[in-house]
């Protein structure tokens, strides 16, 4: 494998103020690296952007993950095919997963590379997809059952388009999702098996709800919280279980950091279980959900939503419309 002298990184030239723009992106060639022993060097192909990125980019974050240095090149998951790796198991030409994204070619110490099974998913970008989370807040959050009526926030992002068909695998009987335009919605009755939207600023969210809903939901999978968290507590039957796995309206908001009001008599009256789990807390669920992954994707069962751009230089881009709601499911970046 040839390798170039140099290669592009994306760095963080400006903390955003309000709206994401390119002015907070920079794209720096530099010089190859070489990997000393126990250091691999991999060439990046396929990269995912996520909304908690954008929340990285700020000075303080409530996250537990370290802000964006300014001047330095962003990060987050990326597959790609090891170039050289000396003194280490890795082979050229293996197949490897990494956290080191938004840029063409990444050197990491060996520990910080992960090789996965090329035959196990149909297309390896699938290993960028957000299902382990969407495993996790189907079936240890919420704990979906056969019969349940569930209700997903976010429906149409990478976690969202995910959770719906996980839940159809689990038994739940009717599938609602919020998305932010009819044409979202529209796909996701069509494509990803669910069974009535709710279109945000259409009409008051509870409205919808309680339309699409009529008996109640059991379960809750929320990725935004907000007015939708409030609606789906107002809705819920009595021993409904809320998962919150996102905090969307919180993440992407102008004005800063955002709380949801709850009203606890209900929840206390209601015997409702209001439960926050992150996949953090759950790495044993990445292995289990690549398993059922590759086989949903075999069988026909599941599908993986997605968005490609093309070139490290459309990763500010492809950050910019996933925030703007622009695309259905994951939003990736061949390089």
């Amino acid at each position: 494998m040839t390798t170039p002298s140099t290669y592009r990184e994306v760095r963080l030239a400006a903390r955003p103020q309000g709206p994401l723009t390119d002015e907070s992106f920079e794209v720096a060639e530099v010089a190859m690296p070489t990997p000393d022993p126990g250091q691999v060097l991999v060439r990046n192909t396929v990269m995912s952007v996520a909304a908690v990125m954008r929340t990285l980019m700020d000075e303080v974050t409530d996250v537990p993950m370290p802000p964006y240095a300014l001047g330095e090149p962003l990060n987050g998951p990326a597959i790609g095919e090891v170039v050289a790796a000396p003194g280490t198991d890795f082979q050229p030409g293996d197949l490897v997963q990494h956290r080191l994204g938004w840029r063409e070619y990444a050197l990491l110490d060996a520990s910080a590379v992960r090789r996965v099974d090329a035959d196990m998913l149909t297309d390896p970008a699938a290993y960028l997809s957000q299902g382990a989370t969407a495993w996790m807040g189907v079936t240890r959050g919420a704990q979906v059952r056969p019969g349940d009526t569930v209700f997903v926030s976010g429906a149409a992002g990478g976690v969202g388009s995910l959770a719906g068909q996980i839940a159809r695998l689990r038994g739940a009987e009717r599938i609602i999702g919020s998305t932010g335009s009819r044409r979202k919605g529209d796909l996701l009755i069509e494509q990803l098996g669910y069974d009535a939207v709710v279109i945000r600023g259409a009409a008051p969210i509870e409205e919808q709800l309680r339309a699409a809903a009529p008996d109640g939901i059991d379960t809750l999978i929320d990725n935004v919280g907000g007015e939708q968290l409030q609606a789906a507590i107002a809705v819920a039957k009595r021993g409904a279980r809320l998962a919150l796995i996102g905090a969307l309206s919180s993440q992407l908001s102008d004005s800063g950091r955002q709380t949801t009001e709850i009203d606890t008599l209900s929840l206390l009256s209601r015997s409702i279980t209001l439960r926050g789990i992150a996949l953090h807390d759950h790495l044993d669920l990445i292995p289990e959900w690549n398993r059922q992954f590759g086989i949903g994707l075999r069988d026909g069962t599941l599908t993986f939503p997605n968005a490609r751009l093309q070139g490290i230089e459309q990763a500010p881009r492809a950050l910019r419309e996933l925030i703007e709601g622009r695309h259905l499911g994951a939003v990736l970046v061949e390089l």
